[in-house]
């Protein structure tokens, strides 16, 4: 039986100087230490987000606010994500 595959669309909210997430629904809040420097906040935001889904870094993308504290987060998330219940 083949995998199957969801794209899910989140509006992340990032807060700096703070480690956490916080997801309810399709909204995201999360504490980044990372300054917003030559994109390594960015790159934080999606190594949490690809640990916290337990996916790949790669089946992660910020979709738009690359330079913003507001983000459209895509996450490709696989069917044994779901039947886990996350």
């Amino acid at each position: 039986m083949a995998n199957l595959y969801y794209e899910m669309l989140f509006h992340v909210k990032v807060v700096f100087g703070k480690n956490f997430i916080k997801v309810e629904g399709d909204e995201i809040i999360i504490g980044l230490t990372s300054k917003p420097l030559r994109g390594k906040a960015n790159l934080e935001l999606i190594r949490k987000l690809s640990k916290y889904f337990k996916v790949s870094r790669d089946s992660v993308r910020i979709v738009s606010g690359f330079k913003s504290r507001r983000k459209v987060v895509e996450v490709l998330l696989n069917d044994k994500f779901h039947s886990v219940g996350n």
